[in-house]
């Protein structure tokens, strides 16, 4: 039985400022940073190996992950990076106020952008998306799945304990799929900064259980 830990981010600076992140590299706040450290805290009082990490190429949670590594002990273990694990991109509305953007665009809008699963935000250019990305949940979770299912789910078949640093979005595509959770229920799952979720896989890659440190 092989275990797997989801880590979201511990809060970044931009959580702390209430503006809309996405693939901006922000760093993690003071918060942010005990979190992570609490995090780590929790995986080490668990007694779970971690034989192998994962972490989208993002610094927050990059961050989270070496800092959760160190006190548990693990800096030597392999760590992929991949920006199949990067937060979902929020196009146009990358760095803007949420609460402002509602006032702009109503508060209705920002909730279809924000909470919808086939809906992607705008994709004006802007400073901090030139390229006029953006993603909804559906398109996040076609990315960050076919990773998960072809690079992490053989290590966890294979017997090893995974841990996985991301975000918000990318891992609720994860749990989406490991919940079997429909595109309705998975609109209302939110995934706290800096808890470790930990599931029981069997060697067939199938969940025997979950749980949150």
């Amino acid at each position: 039985m092989a275990k797997l830990i989801l880590l979201r981010h511990g809060e970044s600076q931009w959580n702390l400022e209430n503006r809309f992140t996405g693939w901006v590299d922000v760093p993690l706040s003071p918060k942010g940073e005990k979190e992570a450290d609490e995090a780590g805290r929790k995986i080490k009082n668990s007694g779970i190996e971690i034989h192998k990490a994962y972490t989208s190429v993002l610094k927050r949670a990059i961050d989270t992950l070496t800092r959760v590594l160190k006190i548990i002990g693990k800096n030597g273990i392999p760590i992929a990076r991949d920006q199949a694990l990067n937060e979902r991109h929020y196009g146009a509305l990358q760095g803007l106020d949420k609460a402002q953007t509602a006032e702009k665009y109503g508060e209705e809008q920002v909730h279809i952008w924000r909470r919808s699963y086939d809906i992607p935000p705008p994709k004006d250019k802007t400073e901090l998306n030139p390229e006029g990305m953006s993603e909804s949940l559906k398109d996040t979770a076609a990315r960050t799945l076919p990773y998960f299912q072809n690079a992490i789910l053989p290590d966890l078949k294979n017997g090893k304990n995974v841990l996985i640093s991301a975000h918000g979005n990318s891992l609720r595509s994860i749990v989406m799929c490991l919940d079997k959770l429909t595109k309705e229920q998975v609109l209302n799952l939110n995934i706290g900064t800096g808890v470790p979720i930990v599931y029981d896989i069997d060697a067939k890659g199938n969940v025997v259980s979950k749980k949150e440190l």
